[in-house]
């Protein structure tokens, strides 16, 4: 079914977008319709906004942590050994 067969179609603008790698992206809004401030670039996810001189910055993603890093920013390696010693006494019989 084309175009023609459905009517006119509503008016509409194109709005670019650039993220920070400078990709641009055009999607197109309704004429009457609120702008977002930011877009989510197709190409690699990142957010995109309407200055291309200053892109959104990409967003900051933390590194995975095991449960041991966690454990080591709580704990001083003096901590670490006294537990450990503390656990050995257990398992031995000497506490």
């Amino acid at each position: 079914m084309g175009e023609a067969e459905r009517g006119e179609s509503a008016p509409r603008l194109r709005i670019s977008f650039w993220c920070s790698n400078g990709h641009e992206t055009q999607p197109s809004f309704a004429h009457d319709a609120q702008v977002p401030d930011t877009w989510d670039c197709p190409r690699c996810g990142f957010p995109a906004g309407q200055d291309k001189d200053s892109p959104p910055d990409p967003p900051r993603t933390e590194p995975y942590k095991t449960h041991l890093a966690y454990v080591r920013e709580r704990r001083s390696d003096e901590d670490g050994e006294a537990i450990l010693a503390e656990a050995l006494a257990k398992l031995r019989g000497e506490i």
